[in-house]
């Protein structure tokens, strides 16, 4: 009872400190607002992309090879995201990398070839690989400072911004062409751009702009430690993973040593370990992303083309992933809290695998969108916890580092899915989603008591 006393304090005094706030308050609104964005864009491409196949004459292959433009453009830009992020602010990163990303959601569909759309979508790719690692960057010091289990609603106002994303693309669908429709979502983009980036920029977490209830009640000394503990992992006996919290600039919190190395600068055998949990975090990421990204790209086209339905329901499938993702995510904090990661890792998994299943195999319409509802449900918190749990290792290097191999199962899935259909069909390709969710499963449970080594 006197624990559960202690939690009740604690997070009536967190909550406290968040509501009186008013800058960690706006903040958080305006970085919920970019997730948002972020989400609405990308689905408004993911959804025209069986349009855009048929305009440029592109077989599943090519269309595949396209693909890969993307997650070329992605993957190199999050291996330098990290050091943009330590050098100008990971706010200013972000405004950047999402007004870019408004500008190249316009661009596919005003090409007429497989090489032209491959090429723009190296361009799309950066934009959108840069402004994940930023903004989650941001949302790994904003979790730090509020102290508080908020990462996965982030990741569910994504969610919500590609449901409204779908949405009114399967609405448009037969009234506009992709050009008209994408064309829309650019000046959409860059106005909501400038009005949630000036919050963001003008209270810079990166840079000390803002301090956390941590800090302020521990007068700054040390306090980086204590914000992040357990901040992911919710309430005292949720939390079955130690973890320690970098301070805003990517550092060992004040009076530390930076994680991973001995105090005289040299790597020790806990800087391996730092490495090998932040790869480890990164492949979960990267098992989970893969399936979103191939039920983003090709969920639509196997609702077309293998069940035989209009443009308006295959978005409708993309619609229940995002929709049943957003329920997850709402609720990732209540369901962590209550399993701890862990179990809430591997829950997730295995209910993606088996929906997955469902999916791409099963022969109606209805049974194909409850076991995408299912996948979606079951992926929700796998990626934002990995990211969350790299960020508070190492910083935004950490979250650059996982999100490169998390995205880049999101952005290179898409191509592996289109090879692999030429070869055996898309609904059989489909089915490498579930093979991967059930990897993310056996390597949480494999980690489950494992905890990042504490600074020297």
């Amino acid at each position: 009872m006197p624990t559960l006393n202690k939690i009740g304090t604690a997070l009536s005094r967190s909550h406290h400190t968040f509501a009186a706030d008013p800058a960690l308050r706006a903040l958080r609104v305006a970085l919920t607002v970019f997730f948002a964005v972020d989400g609405f864009l990308f689905a408004g491409w993911v959804v025209r992309i069986p349009a855009i196949k048929a305009q440029v004459g592109a077989s599943a292959g090519q269309l595949g090879l396209a693909l890969l433009g993307v997650s070329v453009g992605a993957i190199a830009t999050m291996v330098l995201t990290g050091r943009l992020c330590r050098t100008f602010g990971n706010e200013r990163v972000t405004v950047v990398t999402a007004a870019m990303l408004a500008v190249s959601v316009a661009l596919p569909p005003r090409t007429h070839s497989a090489l032209a759309l491959g090429l723009v979508l190296l361009f799309f790719g950066a934009s959108y690989g840069g402004l994940n690692v930023a903004m989650n960057s941001v949302a790994v010091d904003l979790v730090a400072a509020l102290r508080r289990p908020v990462m996965s609603s982030f990741h569910a106002a994504y969610s919500m911004g590609g449901l409204l994303g779908a949405g009114i693309g399967g609405l448009l669908a037969s009234h506009l062409s992709p050009a008209t429709h994408l064309m829309l979502l650019t000046p959409i983009g860059l106005l909501t751009v400038l009005f949630a980036g000036r919050v963001l920029v003008a209270h810079p977490l990166s840079r000390g702009g803002v301090r956390g209830p941590a800090a302020r009640e521990e007068g700054g000394a040390g306090a980086g430690a204590e914000a992040g503990r357990g901040a992911e992992a919710g309430a005292g006996a949720g939390a079955d993973l130690e973890r320690t919290t970098p301070a805003p600039d990517g550092t060992a919190p004040a009076g530390k040593a930076p994680a991973g190395k001995a105090p005289d600068g040299k790597r020790g055998p806990a800087g391996h370990r730092t490495t090998l949990l932040v790869a480890v975090f990164g492949m979960i990421a990267g098992c989970s992303a893969y399936g979103e990204g191939a039920l983003a790209e090709w969920g639509a086209l196997h609702i077309q083309q293998d069940l035989h339905n209009g443009p308006g329901i295959a978005a409708a499938g993309y619609a229940c992933v995002t929709s049943a993702m957003t329920i997850g995510r709402l609720t990732g904090a209540a369901l962590i809290t209550r399993l701890g990661q862990s179990r809430a890792l591997v829950f997730g998994g295995l209910t993606a695998c088996g929906g997955m299943l469902l999916g791409a195999l099963a022969p109606f319409t209805a049974l194909v969108m409850v076991g995408f509802a299912l996948t979606g449900l079951g992926l929700a918190n796998l990626f934002p916890t990995a990211i969350a749990r790299a960020g508070a290792l190492t910083g935004p290097s950490g979250v650059a580092a996982a999100s490169t191999l998390g995205y880049g199962g999101m952005l290179l899935g898409p191509p592996a899915i289109g090879f692999l259909t030429d070869a055996v069909g898309l609904p059989t390709a489909l089915t490498t989603v579930s093979a991967l969710a059930a990897v993310a499963a056996v390597i949480a449970w494999s980690v489950r008591h494992t905890s990042p080594p504490r600074s020297a």
